[in-house]
């Protein structure tokens, strides 16, 4: 009855480029292959086009203009751009409208006329299809 069972548990692997007194160590070709996959050319070469692509200037509008759309696909009232099919998520959609009214009450007096026409819009709109997303569950 006193088999012997392989010892249960895990095992310690140092994974270091360089020792601790800072030499390199010298790697096997098999710790060199892990998990990891390699990654192709055209894999590499999109993801440097999306690097050198222009990020649009970050404003007020457009920050605001990005809460709302969260909102939105939150709601249920805009795709969800991971293609994933998200189910509607009403807690998360009142959080970021919240959010969206605490940005206007603390920046009252500080914005433009545009930016405060498109906050309060915003405001509205998402405020009306949250309270008819809401009666529709219910």
């Amino acid at each position: 009855m006193d088999e012997e069972k392989p010892e249960r548990g895990f095992r310690v692997e140092d994974r270091r480029r360089f020792t601790s007194t800072g030499e390199p160590r010298e790697t096997s070709s098999e710790e060199n292959q892990g998990p990891r996959q390699a990654r192709t050319s055209e894999q590499a070469g999109a993801d440097s086009e999306e690097c050198r692509r222009p990020l649009p200037e970050l404003t007020f509008s457009t920050f605001v203009l990005s809460l709302s759309t969260q909102a939105l696909v939150l709601l249920g009232e805009a795709p969800d751009p991971t293609g994933k099919g998200v189910q509607p998520d009403l807690e998360g959609a009142r959080q970021l409208i919240d959010i969206l009214g605490i940005l206007q009450a603390k920046t009252k007096g500080n914005l433009d006329s545009a930016e405060s026409s498109l906050l309060d819009n915003v405001l509205y709109d998402l405020r009306m299809r949250f309270v008819e997303r809401a009666r529709s569950k219910g």
